[in-house]
């Protein structure tokens, strides 16, 4: 099969075919004589393996080791478990990360009134790389104060 129909069999893009090719973490496909790339079941399944590797966030360099003990049918389990576990410390430790980041930035939300005033502690939040409490500075620029009430005239008489 061509690298388009390689490509929908095992939903890795041609481009990514590609540049795994081209770093070597698939095998170049052997050529028509029209030129053309022909894949294999073989191919199409290494490909399915690095998809699904990257679909659970390995890294390109992981998914070369675990691609070299899927090959090697004298590795050891705790090989492969080993990565898995590294890669979950990974993963955890960038949850945490992302829900930090999650977090500041819900705080800085709910510090903006967000009432269309140009003053904006997220802004000053990402300018100067602090947290900024809530702006409640006065009225907007420009805003006309609301009157103050005024005695009638028959009544101060």
């Amino acid at each position: 099969m061509n690298i388009g129909q390689a490509s929908r069999a095992s939903g890795v893009s041609t481009k990514m075919i590609r540049h795994y090719e081209s770093i070597g973490l698939v095998p170049p496909a052997q050529r028509r004589g029209s030129g053309y790339r022909d894949y294999g079941a073989a191919d199409l399944h290494r490909l399915g393996f690095i998809r699904h590797a990257r679909d659970l966030g390995f890294s390109l360099d992981r998914i070369r080791v675990l691609l070299g003990l899927w090959s090697d049918p004298g590795r050891s389990n705790a090989d492969v478990k080993a990565i898995a576990k590294a890669h979950v410390e990974e993963l955890e430790l960038r949850a945490r990360q992302l829900n930090a980041m999650a977090d500041a930035l819900r705080s800085l939300a709910d510090a903006c009134d967000g009432d269309g005033r140009p003053d904006c502690p997220i802004i000053a939040s990402l300018e100067t790389g602090t947290a900024v409490p809530a702006c409640h500075p006065g009225p907007p620029t420009g805003a006309i104060e609301p009157p103050t009430p005024r005695r009638r005239a028959s009544a101060a008489r």
